[in-house]
């Protein structure tokens, strides 16, 4: 079988679960597992696969038919222009999270916070996306990343050196807000929020295959920002700014939480590309 034909066969089969990424994902795997670039795929259209490389592509393409992710099998995703190692331990970044990285960089820049002074943490970090993006933006801030988990850490670490910036990033294990050691300038949340009810409305590829804790938020959806909240006295400076992402429909239930905390408090709702309220942006 040649690449030309492999690639044919695969896009193929992989639009029976997924048409519309279906090239692009047929690209994808083809490339791992040949171990060259999208270019060289199409400038050496006669290469011929071996056994090997025959039967790792055919069960890269029933992992997909399962469902499964291409970020688990690739084991990378694209998050702020940077490549991050992910595994099933860990959430896979979404381009609509990257609002949060954002939101923090202008606030830094806005508010005349010079870089050596700057303190961000990033909770429940999940794959450092959100902490490393930061770091790389403003080389000369402070950065916290928690989660609650070994085993999520370990990828964090891992992204960390990828991208140099163990230096820069300080990880933590432990619950929320608990094991941070100083109030920050920003704290940056990415949590659960995901009501109960919603789970079984999810696209397979989410609920089979990523971690439930990175999405399960309760009844309403805001148990662990509620948690969050509840810890937050000392661990933000005056001024300070708390970034959340939320959930469709949450806008009013978040601000009046929020409202319940820090009556003083000025909330900003901040919508993504495509027009879904995602970011509450809060000074307090």
């Amino acid at each position: 079988m040649t690449s030309r034909e492999a690639l044919i066969l695969t896009r193929q089969t992989l639009a029976s679960v997924n048409s519309d990424e279906a090239g692009i994902e047929s690209e994808l795997l083809l490339c791992q597992v040949l171990g060259i670039s999208k270019t060289k795929l199409y400038s050496e259209p006669q290469r011929v696969l071996t056994p090997t490389e025959i039967k790792e592509l055919q069960h890269s393409i029933n992992r997909c038919l399962l469902h499964e992710p291409i970020a688990y099998i690739l084991e990378h995703g694209d998050f702020y222009g940077h490549d991050f190692y992910v595994n099933h331990h860990v959430f896979i970044p979404r381009p609509e999270t990257e609002l949060l990285v954002e939101e923090a960089i202008n606030f830094a820049h806005n508010h005349s916070i010079s870089q050596n002074k700057f303190i961000l943490a990033d909770i429940g970090t999940g794959s450092g996306a959100i902490a490393i993006s930061v770091a790389l933006a403003l080389p000369q801030a402070k950065v916290y990343a928690i989660d609650i988990t070994t085993s999520t850490l370990h990828v964090a670490h891992i992204n960390c050196q990828r991208h140099h910036v163990t230096h820069q990033v300080t990880l933590l294990q432990g619950n929320l807000l608990e094991p941070l050691p100083e109030p920050v300038n920003v704290i940056i949340a990415n949590l659960p929020y995901v009501k109960n009810h919603e789970l079984r409305m999810l696209a397979p590829e989410t609920i089979d295959f990523e971690p439930s804790v990175a999405l399960i938020g309760g009844e309403d959806g805001l148990n662990v920002i509620r948690q969050l909240l509840n810890q937050i006295e000392g661990k933000i400076c005056p001024g300070g700014c708390l970034l959340l992402e939320i959930g469709y429909g949450q806008k009013e239930p978040i601000t009046s939480l929020i409202n319940s905390h820090f009556a003083q408090a000025s909330i900003e709702i901040v919508p993504d590309l495509a027009g879904i309220e995602r970011i509450a942006r809060i000074i307090l």
